[in-house]
């Protein structure tokens, strides 16, 4: 499995490998990267020589830009510092390949770049459910594959630790907007290094990552045993497959109510559950106690 290593993670304050209803995702074969709110220049997550640039189509949507971007780029693998743990025979990354998007690109085939170098303006996608933030989608192709289609990206691991949160299901709204609210806990507590990345962990302790559950599958960010149930809540969320988990079936309950559910990933912030919720009546400063019941009809965008 090809690993990121932590000199370019650390470049971001989140990310996640499962919180997409969109096939690149499927087992954690691609990773999202989301800078600072107020930051909309896109820095590259690699190093190497930019092989393409193309515009593509994407979903028309009211909040999304008109179009959406492909930089495809030709892998320095050891300025990037990507890693492979797999036999050396299956060895990749000679040739390999780095497709990015939502990035308007400021940059042109033939061209250098270094980690961390601006390649354009972040762009809100078409493909952004409307609760989504500006991020770099990125994944990792060998040099005879398909660079082009969706599917087709290596797995693809964090050379990170991801410490895991407890919580009670409780909080305040610190923030919100049209389709979702963001609570004030669980954070990180003081003895945790303020640039160490943390995720809402589960009862056995597994960092858990994607949309829970409104997205058929997520995963862990840590490691787990396969087949290894996995709860919060007191309920079960699912069983491990690896390091995927097809979510179980329940619901999402905010202050008695059923909500969309909680959007999931690492970060290096002070953390915050954000719930899922298009339509919803919270006003910052509300107190929310969040619930998971069993369902026979849970909420299922994809």
């Amino acid at each position: 499995m090809l690993g990121l290593p932590r000199s370019v993670l650390t470049r971001f304050e989140r990310f996640s490998l499962y919180n997409s209803p969109y096939p690149a995702h499927d087992s954690g074969c691609a990773i999202d990267l989301y800078v600072d709110a107020d930051d909309a220049i896109a820095r590259s997550p690699v190093a190497g020589v930019v092989r393409e640039t193309r515009t593509l189509r994407a979903p028309d949507k009211p909040y999304a830009h008109d179009e959406e971007y492909l930089i495809l780029v030709d892998v320095d693998v050891e300025a990037t510092g990507l890693q492979w743990t797999g036999s050396a025979d299956d060895d990749p990354r000679s040739g390999l390949v780095a497709r990015l998007l939502h990035v308007e690109p400021d940059v042109s085939a033939g061209e250098l770049v270094e980690v961390g170098d601006p390649m354009g303006r972040l762009v809100r996608s078409g493909f952004f459910a409307p609760w989504v933030t500006n991020h770099i989608h990125l994944g990792f192709r060998p040099e005879t594959a398909n660079h082009h289609r969706a599917r087709g990206s290596l797995p693809l691991s964090v050379d990170v630790p991801v410490s895991p949160l407890d919580w009670d299901g409780e909080g305040t709204v610190v923030e919100v907007g049209d389709t979702y609210a963001v609570l004030d806990r669980p954070t990180r507590g003081e003895d945790v290094d303020p640039e160490t990345f943390v995720g809402l962990g589960s009862t056995e302790g597994a960092v858990l990552d994607g949309g829970l559950a409104h997205y058929e599958y997520g995963g862990t960010l840590s490691p787990v045993t396969d087949g290894q149930s996995l709860s919060l809540l007191g309920a079960t969320v699912g069983h491990s497959s690896g390091r995927d988990v097809p979510w179980a079936n329940f619901d999402v309950v905010a202050n008695g109510e059923r909500v969309t559910g909680l959007s999931l990933f690492a970060s290096r912030g002070t953390f915050g559950t954000k719930i899922v919720a298009p339509g919803h009546d919270f006003s910052v400063g509300d107190d929310v106690v969040v619930t998971i019941r069993p369902s026979d009809d849970p909420i299922r965008l994809g």
